[in-house]
């Protein structure tokens, strides 16, 4: 079947169908055309279309706006993907209410994708567990999905972007920055990997678009990790969307506290539990993906030692100064070197890890 974006459009532009509407109209007409065609006594033997409805549907205006918004929309250099068209995410089509058009600013890498989700809020050992996974999930050549919230969400693509790609899946057009301090974070994503929104350009974030964003965060993705986040939490109610639709729903364990509370739940509800990236890997039987290794960086002795001894563990001074054979004060300074080089960096609790 050939894809004909005006038509779906229309169908999306117009006020009352919404996205599970149109994906009954078009198993039941078989094409966006023909549905948009069909007329209004045929559109209400369609669960859910009554007669007003059924009278917008062929509109001329619609349909003259939606050629308007598909010639703008390619005009900025931003990809329409209609639901009937073969670069539309595969597994986000068969979802209950997918969405039917989506605006896309880089490119989509899907074959293997995880989503982390969590709170807008977190500790510093959740902003440290959300980067550190996602940056060795990337490394396995996953592709990390996320929300481009604050909290979780950035640090989960901050991290993937370190070594790898990721999917920032927006509750605005593409084209728009929200939070507005995450603007430079939204180009390096658009250049590195891939801005994803099911709304046209320019569109503001409005409180209802972010619980309709979470259903095309886990449709995406073969599973999603919850780092942190409370039982009324947006990220728990991604995680039950992905259980709803068959995916494998993970949890990082924290603390006994109000932001481990979603994790915690997830976990006694049978969520598999990440302590690592590997965990996640296992689950989703993706482990035999060797990471991508970096060639390591020419060092003076003394802070090659150090390096290679974090490697992709977290050590203190004090284990390291065990590990290495050095003084104190010589992994002190080393410690110091591989950061001013961008190599390491202080990580909470007085501990290193490799950048």
């Amino acid at each position: 079947m050939a894809s004909d974006p005006v038509a779906i459009l229309a169908l999306a532009l117009t006020p009352g169908l919404g996205p599970r509407r149109i994906k009954l109209l078009l198993e039941c007409f078989g094409n966006a055309r023909c549905a948009w065609q069909a007329g209004s006594a045929a559109l209400q033997e369609v669960e859910g279309i009554g007669p007003e409805l059924a009278q917008r549907v062929g509109d001329e205006r619609i349909w003259e706006q939606a050629c308007q918004l598909l010639e703008r929309t390619r005009r900025r250099g931003v990809e329409v993907l209609t639901i009937d068209a073969p670069s539309y995410p595969a597994a986000l089509r068969t979802i209950y209410d997918p969405p039917p058009v989506l605006y896309l600013r880089g490119k989509l890498n899907l074959e293997r994708a995880v989503a982390i989700v969590g709170t807008r809020s977190p500790t510093p050992y959740g902003q440290h567990m959300a980067r550190e996974l996602a940056r060795h999930l990337a490394q396995h050549g996953v592709t990390v999905v996320s929300g481009m919230a604050r909290g979780i969400d950035a640090q989960a693509h901050i991290g993937a972007l370190e070594t790898g790609t990721t999917i920032a899946v927006l509750g605005c057009g593409v084209n728009v920055a929200y939070p507005i301090e995450h603007w430079q974070l939204a180009e390096t994503i658009a250049q590195r990997g891939a801005l994803l929104s099911e709304y046209p350009l320019s569109t503001q974030p409005l409180a209802g678009h972010f619980p309709a964003r979470n259903r095309i965060v886990a449709g995406l993705s073969a599973g999603v990790v919850l780092v942190e986040g409370g039982t009324d939490s947006g990220a728990l109610i991604t995680a039950d969307l992905a259980m709803s639709e068959g995916r494998s729903v993970m949890a990082v364990p924290g603390p006994v506290g109000p932001r481990s509370a979603g994790p915690h739940k997830l976990l006694r509800d049978g969520a598999a539990l990440v302590e690592s990236a590997e965990d996640v890997l296992r689950e989703l039987g993706w482990d035999d993906v060797p990471a991508a290794q970096a060639p390591p960086p020419a060092l003076p002795p003394g802070e090659q030692a150090v390096y290679q001894a974090i490697g992709r563990q977290t050590p203190s001074v004090d284990e390291l100064v065990a590990q290495c054979g050095l003084e104190a004060a010589e992994v002190s300074q080393a410690l110091a070197r591989l950061a001013l080089k961008g190599l390491v960096r202080e990580l909470p609790g007085a501990r290193y890890g490799r950048v």
